[in-house]
């Protein structure tokens, strides 16, 4: 099971050469890059560790690839994402975002459904990662 987070989450990973025709584009359309790193890909958990500083003023996307190779390095069982952020007004926001490197091992997640008084129904959401079951044995 692929964690489905960013842009390009449901295709196959992107190599080094569609990694930097990504970042092209976005230097293109004058965004600043970041990237970050996580070991822990919880839906809920958007605020992901920045490796860096956000590199405003970066305007190569091989320096950028640098970067995510020496993310890559640092931190070789973590996913980590590239993010895209738009300072023109009215945006001022992340416009972009896809996963540069997942782990070996993506244990995944379950949902647990939880039926509560009233005939109401509860879901939630849980780590494979947090079982002590072996790699491989989701269930």
């Amino acid at each position: 099971m692929r964690i489905t987070q960013g842009t390009f989450s449901f295709l196959p990973d992107l190599t080094d050469k569609q990694i930097t025709a990504q970042l092209e584009y976005c230097l293109g359309k004058g965004w600043a890059v970041s990237i970050e790193y996580t070991d822990d890909p919880h839906p809920r958990n958007t605020y992901w560790d920045m490796y860096g500083n956000p590199m405003f003023d970066i305007r190569d996307a091989a320096a950028i690839l640098l970067e995510i190779n020496a993310c890559r390095k640092t931190f070789p069982r973590h996913y980590i994402r590239v993010m895209a952020f738009d300072s023109t007004h009215g945006t001022e926001s992340v416009v972009l975002s896809f996963i540069v490197q997942r782990p070996e091992n993506e244990p995944g997640f379950r949902l647990i459904r939880t039926e509560k008084p009233g005939r109401t129904l509860r879901y939630s959401i849980e780590s494979y990662a947090m079982q002590n079951n072996p790699a491989g044995s989701r269930y």
